[in-house]
């Protein structure tokens, strides 16, 4: 009897210690996808840095807020999975990130991927206005 309680004991604290396993893997991922974000944010800053000069103008634009945009929404479809499996989880020997920590850098990410977009569009030369001279 005595064995198979500790064989019980030994399966509990195994279960335990791969629900905490499940946990860092998923904030490892959620940090795997908001980098991915980044670096699509970041190929549209450099698509219209190296293509500004590209006929018809729009275009360059174009294609670098469709990069931009596709960064934001990554982050956003990250911060859903990752909140979606740590609600079904419960961390048991760490403290783990909370969910709000997960929506605040999404959101972020969403927030300075817009203003990009705007500022992509609404700038002309560089600059906020024109300058004489």
């Amino acid at each position: 009897m005595t064995e198979e309680k500790d064989s019980n004991d030994l399966a509990a604290e195994r279960t335990r210690f791969a629900e905490d396993r499940n946990i860092m893997a998923t904030e490892r991922t959620f940090a795997g996808w908001i980098r991915t974000a980044f670096a699509a944010i970041g190929i549209g800053l450099a698509f219209r840095v190296l293509f500004g000069e590209f006929e018809p103008p729009w275009l360059a634009k174009a294609i670098a807020t469709l990069f931009i945009a596709a960064g934001g929404v990554l982050a956003l479809s990250a911060q859903r999975r990752a909140s979606r499996t740590l609600a079904r989880l419960d961390s048991h020997e760490f403290e783990r990130a909370t969910i709000p920590d997960f929506r605040l850098l999404a959101y972020a990410v969403v927030l300075g991927a817009a203003i990009l977009i705007a500022g992509l569009w609404v700038l002309n030369d560089g600059s906020l206005a024109k300058t004489d001279g």
